[in-house]
């Protein structure tokens, strides 16, 4: 039963909502800066910590792992005890882990300094969804909100990029670790003043049995996708984590008709808007992966951009993000309703990708790479906030944390089968481009690296393009008049 409403939503309130969203947002993109922050610091720690090549992708998927993992019971504790004690812990934790990953002395303390990140993340991120829903219920207010919520989360892995190169370049790369010490101390000062505590599940138990089922099952899963990275489709350590997974997810699944207190309601998953948003934030998670990932492989190696040039050549896609995912939220889709509003989004940003394939050894960045860029931007822009909104809207108070955390899920999940899917198809094109030419000559290795860039880009293109197939088909026809308030 819940204790009380988060906030008023009468108009004296607005300013205050106002600065409860902005500590949500500073939260939401420390948690998802994460996911990439460190990427460009990795030579940098790597030669201060003298750490192999082979190790150098745990300290990203340390983080990924705990993340995906814990993220459902993260959500369901968020329900039980309170969403304003677990965005507290979760932030004061993570800047204590944050903290020790800056200080670490040797390679292992920072990989568990960065699965310590992602378990309290798996705390945070499920809560600041959840009050994000549970503060914001008017049509314009939720649509303003959830426009501006989905845009950092869109953007935060491109800024992660951004402000990792920048204090690797001109700090340290500790201080892509430091950072977040003050990035959490505003995020839990802020929470402290201004959340208000609510808890819908008092009476309830946490489902034991399905947390350890589907955490174990989603560690399988990305650890699986991880593998394939570094090994290959035919390994057992690739086949037979994602074997293993897919196992306890769907012994989850029949555990939780049976629960008394199911950790993830299956009524959550059974509303056609709502699932046709989490496959909307899973492709959009693979495939958003073939121009973090491939272009920013490109610029540097290719072009020459130094980490902070190659960051701000993302700008103008977050820039075109932001805005149209304000139009997006408050007005398309309330319009048009969002089986027209998003695979219109997804056609865009694949057609975007598409462009990229373009690309040479002599492309220039403003005639070549701005405009599909801007292109891409505009259709995550249409994609990702209307989703996340629709994927939460209309949950019961007490499963709002359990829904959010599903939303991360799908995000986190999708960059994992993102990240290993692309680079294998980009590995084997690579490879299939050098066979039977001069592989020591630089102009030869060189254009095989922009045959696996176009191959990557293609791909990435075409999962946009399912993305659109999938939400035009489940998204349902609104009503005259329904305008998801």
């Amino acid at each position: 039963m819940s204790t009380a409403a988060v906030l008023e939503t009468d108009g004296a309130t607005a300013p205050r909502r106002g600065r409860v969203l902005a500590v949500l947002g500073l939260a939401q993109l420390m948690v998802v800066l994460d996911t990439t922050i460190v990427n460009i610091a990795l030579p940098s720690a790597q030669a201060d910590l003298g750490f192999s090549d082979g190790s150098r992708q745990w300290v990203i998927t340390a983080y990924a792992l705990a993340f995906a993992a814990l993220l459902l019971p993260g959500g369901r504790l968020a329900d039980l005890f309170g969403r304003k004690p677990a965005f507290l812990i979760g932030g004061a934790g993570f800047a204590i882990a944050s903290a020790i990953g800056g200080i670490a002395p040797s390679f292992g303390v920072l990989v568990t300094a960065r699965a310590l990140q992602g378990v309290f993340a798996a705390l945070l991120a499920p809560a600041v969804l959840s009050l994000l829903n549970t503060t914001f219920t008017g049509t314009r207010e939720r649509a303003r909100a959830f426009g501006v919520f989905g845009a950092i989360g869109a953007s935060g892995t491109v800024l992660g990029l951004l402000i990792g190169g920048a204090l690797t370049q001109f700090l340290d790369w500790r201080w892509t670790m430091f950072i977040n010490v003050v990035f959490a101390a505003a995020v839990v000062a802020g929470g402290t003043r201004l959340l208000v505590h609510t808890r819908d599940r008092a009476g309830s138990r946490l489902d034991l049995p399905g947390t350890a089922m589907i955490s174990a099952g989603l560690f399988a899963v990305v650890h699986g996708f991880a593998n394939a990275e570094s090994h290959s489709w035919s390994s057992p350590l690739t086949w037979g984590f994602l074997a293993a997974g897919v196992v306890l997810i769907v012994a989850f699944t029949l555990w939780q008709r049976r629960s008394e207190d199911p950790l993830l309601p299956l009524s959550v998953l059974r509303d056609r808007d709502r699932a046709a948003s989490f496959a909307a934030l899973l492709v959009t998670g693979a495939g958003l992966f073939g121009v973090l990932l491939f272009l920013t492989y490109y610029l540097q190696a290719d072009r020459g951009f130094t980490p902070v040039a190659t960051g701000l050549a993302y700008l103008p896609m977050i820039l075109a993000m932001m805005a149209v995912a304000q139009v997006s939220t408050t007005k398309l889709v309330p319009a048009l309703g969002a089986g027209k509003v998003l695979p219109a989004g997804f056609v865009l940003s694949g057609s975007g990708l598409l462009w990229l394939t373009a690309l040479d050894l002599t492309s220039g960045y403003w005639a070549s790479v701005l405009p599909p860029l801007i292109v891409i931007g505009a259709g995550l822009g249409g994609i990702v906030p209307p989703a996340m909104s629709l994927a939460t809207h209309g949950v019961p108070a007490q499963d709002a944390g359990i829904a959010s955390a599903t939303v991360n899920v799908m995000q986190q999940v999708g960059g994992s089968i993102g990240t290993a899917l692309l680079n294998t198809l980009a590995a084997s094109a690579a490879l299939s481009y050098l066979t039977g030419r001069n592989t020591a000559d630089p102009a030869v290795r060189s254009q095989a690296a922009l045959h696996s860039y176009a191959t990557a880009f293609t791909w990435a293109a075409g999962l946009f393009f399912a993305g659109a197939l999938i939400t035009a088909l489940l998204y349902r026809r609104p009503d005259k008049g329904n305008t998801h308030d």
